[in-house]
């Protein structure tokens, strides 16, 4: 049996580069030769966020004039002589020399680490310096905003306060690295995706079936990709236990999402819930609504019939082309977890989870909300 490789820098490399490509921990563990949870452990620590790479400043003495320099105190060269050598000053070389024990006890490698380690200047972080942006980016985490929309938010509310301003990146790094200290590890639950730490996204396109006598989204209007027409929705079904359902639908133009609930994933229980939610919209709302290949919407005849809403739906294994739907659904899982039973909630607790989300700003929005683009485009 081999003999495990210490977690030197050139293992913690590895651990980087690999899982910032999205390669899985089972993997990297298997490359360095440690256990996974040892890859796990030191990912956690550092919140899946690779640490800032240290750097000595050009001026700074190096490990082969140290070197020198012990040479030259052996050979009983003075100061200034050991400087002309150098090309240093003498008293950048005399302090060199008594920081570090002296003519008799200098010794070039224990110097330098002396030097790497007294070089440190941590920096105070900025969540910490201002407690009431610290507590405003709390209060937003526990109303479920995402870091992103609690930033752009921020440069809205206080556009001329630049104290005021904070990255989305500072949030997950003050969430996630452990070191910082600023905020309650159970803030993270509030998240979308409810991660231990950040890690590269994959993408996994999903299965699709046949439609009978379902119109292509390749038919569909130019118009509908630009976002500019209000009224063309993207649907779909998010699933719980229990064959339990909820179906969902955005609005392309404004994000303005709906919720419906259904009694389950067959046709005959989707369509007619999903028509007597969207015959309550106003006309102009009323133009496309496109799915993914499910065959919950196999009687979309119907539901045109009963609503006036053309339906398309899309390719196969290609759940990109209702982008908006998807985003929409990721977000629904902080109120939704995977696992979690759907069947207990009645219409009128979907309604106030509906109107909870449209209520909070969006990046693709300029950071307004959707129910204030909504109100825009029905005035």
């Amino acid at each position: 049996m081999t003999k495990p490789l210490p977690m030197n820098e050139q293992n913690k490399s590895v651990i980087w580069d690999a899982w910032e490509n999205g390669t899985p921990m089972a993997n990297i563990a298997r490359v360095i030769d440690k256990p996974p949870a040892t890859v796990f452990s030191y990912l956690q620590y550092h919140g899946g966020i690779r640490p800032r790479r240290r750097f000595r400043r050009a001026e700074a003495l190096s490990l082969e004039e140290r070197e020198e320099i012990s040479r030259g105190i052996s050979h009983g060269l003075s100061v200034r002589s050991i400087a002309r050598i150098l090309h240093r000053s003498p008293s950048t070389i005399c302090r060199e020399i008594n920081k570090n024990g002296g003519p008799k006890r200098y010794r070039a490698i224990i110097a330098d680490k002396a030097a790497w380690r007294r070089g440190k200047r941590p920096k105070a972080f900025l969540l910490s310096q201002n407690s009431a942006l610290k507590d405003l980016v709390d209060t937003k985490l526990c109303e479920d905003w995402s870091p992103e929309q609690i930033a752009g938010w921020l440069k809205l509310t206080y556009p001329d306060a630049k104290g005021m301003h904070v990255s989305h990146e500072t949030i997950y790094k003050s969430l996630f690295v452990q070191t910082r200290g600023l905020f309650r590890k159970e803030l993270r639950n509030h998240l979308r995706s409810k991660r231990k730490f950040r890690h590269a996204k994959g993408h996994k396109p999903g299965s699709g079936q046949q439609i009978v006598e379902g119109v292509s989204i390749r038919e569909r209007p130019a118009a509908v990709e630009d976002r500019a027409v209000p009224g063309h929705w993207e649907g779909d079904l998010i699933c719980g236990s229990k064959n339990s359902y909820i179906a969902t639908v955005v609005e392309r133009h404004t994000r303005f999402t709906i919720l419906v609930k259904v009694d389950g994933k067959k046709t005959d229980c989707v369509v007619p819930a999903l028509a007597r939610q969207m015959t309550e919209l106003p006309d102009r709302l009323k133009q496309s609504l496109t799915w993914d290949r499910g065959t919950e919407l196999a009687s979309h005849q119907k539901f045109t019939v009963s609503t006036d809403i053309d339906v398309y739906f899309c390719d196969p294994s290609s759940p990109w082309q209702r982008g908006t739907n998807e985003n929409t659904n990721g977000l629904l899982r902080q109120y939704f977890p995977k696992g979690s039973c759907l069947s207990s909630y009645s219409q009128e607790q979907l309604d106030e989870i509906a109107n909870h989300l449209n209520n909070r700003p969006r990046k693709s929005l300029g950071f307004l909300t959707p129910a204030h683009r909504l109100e825009q485009v029905l005035q």
